[in-house]
């Protein structure tokens, strides 16, 4: 669930100004480590390493860049917590037809045979994400090819999974969608420049005017004859957006798909009112994913909207953090109560979702500690039941809480009064256009066949183990 950017230029200027604000933009979407290249007239410049946009990009590292007329950028959301520094993206590549620099977002689940394919043919893997797999058969695909966006296509039938992707060579900026649209991208334009973003807040945050949705199986391609449009991939798969992305990943002041995040949350607080009323004083949501549709929830059940929580805006997201010690100590100090709002007061606490189910239990004795009376949870999104093999770190069962407990078990075990989830058939009524929502962490029923190498932490330790060999 990284944050991808690509910004085309027609005349050298300070690409990577625009990335750096864009990448800050879309910081949520990953905070384990981040990069920027450069293309400067065929000399790439590149500078990445693990931590926060705001950290690793100092002004020295900024202007170290230089000018240029394209460049890429990312913010990973890392599954493990093997080697960030490593895994930091994007990936850059020399091969004999040119360069390459590649940003991704997603997951291969065919990435285990694929690096096993193209390691016995003498490729060399320097880190053990699977972008090295996507920049390596677009490569192999380009050695035989007329042209880079041809050798994206190619590779496009045989990738497998969930993925968008920010590719640049030495003359062109293209961005591809998985043929599922699985991960968000989006096209937007900032004067004379064209720019590719996984999610349209990034727009915002350079000026940049919001143009389309890239469509699932779409190349884009850019250079100095404008824009273009490679479409022979749409249509040859049912469209399965990450029904997670307008739950908890996307920013609320983002359009994915043409749908409003905050609208489609606020709707999900409305429908968790209808399906679970419930005698209260005050609403409240979790910072920040589950306060639009704590609004909702108070809006149709008529019950008082409060503020609950306070953030620290300094705190990362808990959720997408690498271990489960870390989850729990971010959440120590990410959120306090505050007491006027629910002391001696029956709470709704709506969150966007339960899924290990330890975050919840924190943030629900936080609340009995400042004096509520009644704490009555109501989750936006349906019960986590099964794996999501596609870009999210909920590779087995064992880390659901809901796939090992009924909801009244669930309730004793998080201690809240009551207990309510959407409904799998409300999920799907969230947004007014998009249509075609890949719901797999709730139903089992997946969009393609899961890996054949699951746990991703097996996956990238077997790739260490077989180095050192």
């Amino acid at each position: 669930m990284s944050g991808i950017f690509g910004i085309y230029s027609p005349k050298p200027q300070r690409v990577a100004d625009y990335c750096y604000y864009a990448l800050y933009a879309l910081q949520h979407r990953g905070q384990e480590s981040c990069g920027i290249v450069v293309n400067n007239q065929g000399l790439l410049r590149s500078h990445k390493d693990a931590g926060l946009v705001n950290d690793v990009f100092t002004k020295e590292a900024l202007e170290g860049l230089g000018e240029g007329k394209i460049a890429v950028g990312h913010v990973r959301y890392g599954t493990t917590g093997i080697n960030p520094r490593q895994n930091a993206q994007p990936i850059t590549v020399n091969h004999v037809k040119g360069l390459m620099a590649l940003a991704h977002n997603g997951a291969l689940t065919n990435a285990y045979e694929l690096r096993e394919e193209l390691e016995l043919n003498g490729s060399i893997f320097h880190t053990s994400s699977d972008a090295e797999v996507f920049a390596y058969s677009i490569v192999r695909e380009r050695l035989r090819s007329s042209s880079i966006e041809e050798a994206v296509a190619a590779s496009m039938d045989v990738l497998k999974g969930a993925y968008s992707l920010i590719i640049m060579s030495s003359t062109k900026l293209i961005g591809a969608r998985d043929p599922f649209g699985m991960r968000p991208l989006c096209i937007g334009q900032l004067d004379d420049c064209w720019v590719l973003a996984s999610e349209s807040c990034a727009l915002d945050s350079i000026g940049a005017a919001f143009i389309r949705d890239v469509e699932p199986g779409e190349i884009v391609v850019i250079d100095k004859n404008g824009i273009r449009f490679d479409k022979r991939h749409i249509g040859v798969k049912p469209k399965n957006t990450c029904i997670f992305e307008h739950i908890y990943f996307a920013r609320p002041d983002s359009v994915i798909d043409c749908d409003s995040v905050h609208m489609a949350r606020r709707m999900a607080g409305q429908l968790l009112a209808e399906d679970h009323p419930v005698e209260a004083d005050v609403v409240i949501g979790v910072p920040d994913s589950g306060l639009d549709a704590a609004l909702g929830f108070s809006k149709a059940s008529g019950i008082p909207y409060g503020i609950g929580f306070i953030k620290n805006k300094y705190i990362g997201r808990t959720f997408i953090q690498p271990t489960q010690k870390d989850r729990e100590n971010k959440v120590r100090i990410k959120l306090n109560p505050v007491s006027a709002t629910v002391k001696g007061k029956r709470v709704v606490l709506v969150d966007d979702s339960i899924v290990r189910g330890t975050t919840s239990a924190r943030i629900v004795k936080l609340l009995r500690d400042a004096g509520a009376t009644e704490v009555h949870m109501r989750s936006s999104a349906p019960p986590f039941l099964y794996p999501c093999y596609f870009g999210t770190d909920i590779d087995s069962p064992e880390k659901l809480i809901a796939h090992n407990h009924t909801i009244e078990e669930i309730r004793e075990i998080i201690g809240v009064d009551s207990l309510g989830y959407l409904s799998k058939e409300n999920a799907l009524k969230l947004t007014q256009n998009s249509c075609g929502f890949c719901t797999g962490c709730f139903t089992g029923v997946y969009p393609t066949d899961p890996p054949k190498h699951i746990d991703r932490s097996k996956f990238e330790m077997s790739i260490m183990e077989e180095d050192l060999k």
